[in-house]
């Protein structure tokens, strides 16, 4: 009943499942030319990355939300042995593409990509022996989830299936924007996208949805340009909304120590940076390191 009063998803996207809100083609269409390539994502990301895998002796590395495949890319670029899940078919489609083109390159043709749904991970995806040497979910991508039932369950359940693919020892590497500073000031910190090199943003506009006084949501309307296809073409300007679920620091730490049940060593990071609570830059982004001990 809500969307019919508030659209919290561009038409033509799915409403029932793990919602996939690049269902109608045109958002994966245009968040892969906004994020680019490999050489579109920022030095600081790549290298903190790469760093973080190698320190903790990462070999295989579970990529739970890959979208159009370009953290993959870059990491199988980088040696790694990669496996790489979404649920939306559209974004798949991408890297499938690109591992169909690259498939003479021995790391591409080992490439597992598969469609899967964190809340039956454990049944669409097989895991290897104890698991995998690290899972990631980044790009704010587990806050795509919504508290179907108002009371998170559904992030529990994702989170003790995303865990479950990690081996002891192994890591989870998993971020969300800084909803504290969004829901406090009703937009996002000022800064530029950690992950991409994109100059095709055009305009992005932040709204919250209360529920029972609550924050429920939060939407971004993203104008982005679209460079034309031929010579003396005018750009297009694409419009297309993406909806999250607010996770606060605080309390997502907290679900991720349950549902590690305390058997871990977490840290977080603000825009990978060591983070302090009240220090003076605001971070846009929270990344959440778990290392798996029990």
């Amino acid at each position: 009943m809500v969307d019919s009063v508030y659209r919290t998803r561009s038409l033509g996207v799915a409403a029932e499942g793990l919602p996939d809100q690049y269902a109608d083609g045109q958002a994966a269409r245009v968040w892969q030319l906004y994020i680019g390539d490999t050489r579109g994502r920022t030095a600081e990301y790549r290298s903190w990355l790469l760093a973080l895998l190698r320190q903790h002796r990462c070999r295989s590395v579970l990529d739970v939300a890959c979208g159009t495949g370009v953290d993959s890319i870059m990491l199988l670029e980088e040696g790694f042995q990669v496996t790489s899940v979404d649920a939306s078919d559209k974004m798949l489609k991408y890297a499938l593409k690109e591992r169909w083109e690259r498939r003479k390159e021995e790391p591409f043709d080992r490439w597992v990509i598969e469609e899967a749904n964190w809340l039956t991970l454990e049944k669409d995806l097989e895991k290897p022996g104890d698991g995998f040497d690290a899972v990631i979910c980044l790009g704010n991508s587990f806050a795509h989830l919504p508290d179907f039932k108002g009371d998170q369950s559904d992030h529990k359940l994702a989170l003790r299936n995303i865990a479950s693919m990690v081996r002891p020892g192994g890591v989870l590497v998993i971020d969300h924007r800084n909803y504290d500073h969004i829901l406090a000031t009703g937009c996002a910190p000022p800064g530029k996208n950690i992950y991409y090199k994109s100059d095709l943003t055009k305009d992005i506009t932040t709204s919250v949805l209360l529920v029972n006084n609550k924050a429920h949501m939060v939407t971004l309307d993203y104008t982005v340009q679209v460079p034309p296809t031929e010579a003396g073409a005018v750009p297009e300007l694409s419009k297309f909304r993406l909806s999250y679920y607010p996770h606060r620091l605080e309390a997502f730490t907290a679900l991720l120590k349950g549902t590690f049940q305390g058997k871990c060593q977490h840290s977080v990071l603000g825009d990978f940076q060591p983070y302090t609570p009240g220090q003076a830059h605001v971070p846009c982004y929270f990344i959440h390191v778990v290392k798996k001990t029990g």
